[in-house]
């Protein structure tokens, strides 16, 4: 594709964001001082894959019309945490295919099995293990020559187990995103404990929340509980929350993050936003 040189300085970064359902286009350029953060959803066609729905995105999305320097490709698909010290990157398919044998639906050494990609997270010594369709990851590396993978909820976890160190209770996060809710908390400089629940009605994610939190033991007067993300029915779930945890909040990114202009993108996911201000 040929571009002019003011496109490609104008364009210098992509984000994709590669839901399980939704794809996001972000680009970025610190230089464009009226709109340095530029989003646009791209309407997904169900009746097709994601690899066709992001070729017709490529022919016909403004975003993706620009040549970019650098391409961050965010997935988000169930995700299996392992501890750094017991990791073999020869054995990650094996390892994603005794956790989840039904996710793949075939052997990984298949033509049609998923590629299993894995985003180390130092900050917490483990890996993300987590699977991209193969045809969607060749129209990507076929289109874009420098492209960074990344497991979408990564810069979530780091950015929060930096916040976690704000007082001195334990704390339990729940981040809300594509009908999922990931519930998570951390001891030391490790995840204590991380698992995901379907999220698409407020009743469940009341029960996996409280279920958790007393699986974990905490305290109900002393320990604190902080959602965040696309959360269904806040108001009311938070009013039930409420009744059985004191210390229950939800966490508001244009005030966490200093009323930064991604903050202020409406439907931009919460995960971009901690990307493109804190980093991975």
């Amino acid at each position: 594709m040929t571009t002019t040189n003011e496109h490609n300085s104008a364009r210098p970064r992509l984000m994709m964001r590669l839901g399980r359902n939704r794809l996001d286009l972000v680009s970025l350029d610190p230089a464009n001082n009226e709109r340095p953060i530029d989003y646009q959803p791209y309407s997904v066609n169900a009746g097709i894959s994601m690899a066709a729905n992001l070729r017709e995105a490529l022919r016909t999305c403004e975003i993706l019309q620009y040549s970019y320097q650098r391409v961050i490709a965010m997935v988000d698909a169930q995700v299996l945490m392992v501890p750094v010290d017991l990791y073999n990157e020869a054995q990650k398919e094996t390892l994603y295919q005794h956790a989840f044998p039904s996710s793949l639906n075939t052997q990984p050494s298949t033509p049609n099995a998923p590629t299993i990609l894995d985003t180390v997270i130092p900050d917490l010594n483990c890996v993300a293990l987590y699977p991209i369709n193969r045809d969607l990851k060749q129209v990507i590396d076929e289109r874009f020559t420098d492209v960074r993978y990344l497991c979408a909820g990564s810069p979530v976890w780091r950015y929060l187990y930096r916040r976690s160190f704000t007082g001195v209770r334990s704390k339990l996060y729940g981040y809300f995103h594509d009908q999922q809710l990931d519930i998570f908390s951390y001891q030391q400089n490790r995840f204590k404990f991380y698992n995901s629940f379907s999220a698409t009605h407020m009743q469940d994610t009341l029960y996996y929340l409280l279920y958790v939190w007393n699986q974990l033991s905490l305290k109900q007067e002393q320990d604190e509980l902080h959602i965040v993300g696309d959360i269904p029915e806040r108001e009311e779930l938070m009013e039930l929350l409420r009744r059985y945890i004191k210390r229950a909040y939800v966490i508001n990114p244009s005030g966490d993050f200093n009323r930064s202009p991604a903050t202020q993108i409406q439907g931009l996911p919460y995960d971009m936003i901690t990307m493109i201000v804190k980093g991975r």
